[in-house]
């Protein structure tokens, strides 16, 4: 079910600057307080951790957000992906939700070349071991 949302046009430039230039490494989207647009809502710089974007993530409220998750595995391995994260905690407000849910898609397809997506209700879904888990399974295949 489409939601009739549209994406600001930021949301994409945003986008672009952490894939092609690493200019962030996150980008937080939101909806508009009209529920009508996507919107930026935060960028993380590229010096930023994990702990720090965690940090950035509303606990109550739903979110999106595309991660450039970088990280060594030994010596002679690393894993590097961008990720796109929809977050939507079970205790978010029900008409928050119905809109986060259904806009995925719209946001989704806008932002091309995420080599992982993940889906968190609870913050150990989104935690930096899950991700990383995914992520090692991803780049097994």
């Amino acid at each position: 079910m489409a939601s009739g949302v549209g994406v600001d046009d930021d949301c994409l430039a945003k986008f672009l600057e952490i894939k092609l230039q690493q200019k962030y490494r996150y980008v937080i989207y939101r909806l508009s307080a009209d529920y009508k647009e996507i919107v930026v809502d935060k960028t993380g710089s590229i010096d930023s951790t994990y702990e720090d974007f965690i940090g950035d993530v509303p606990e109550h409220d739903c979110r999106w957000a595309v991660y450039d998750f970088e990280t060594k595995l030994d010596e002679d391995s690393q894993i590097r992906r961008l990720i796109f994260i929809s977050w939507c905690p079970d205790d978010a407000r029900i008409k928050s939700k119905m809109i986060y849910t259904s806009s995925t898609d719209t946001l989704r397809r806008r932002l091309v070349g995420i080599g992982l997506q993940i889906t968190g209700t609870e913050l150990s879904e989104i935690s930096f071991e899950t991700v990383l888990d995914k992520a090692k399974r991803v780049s097994r295949h």
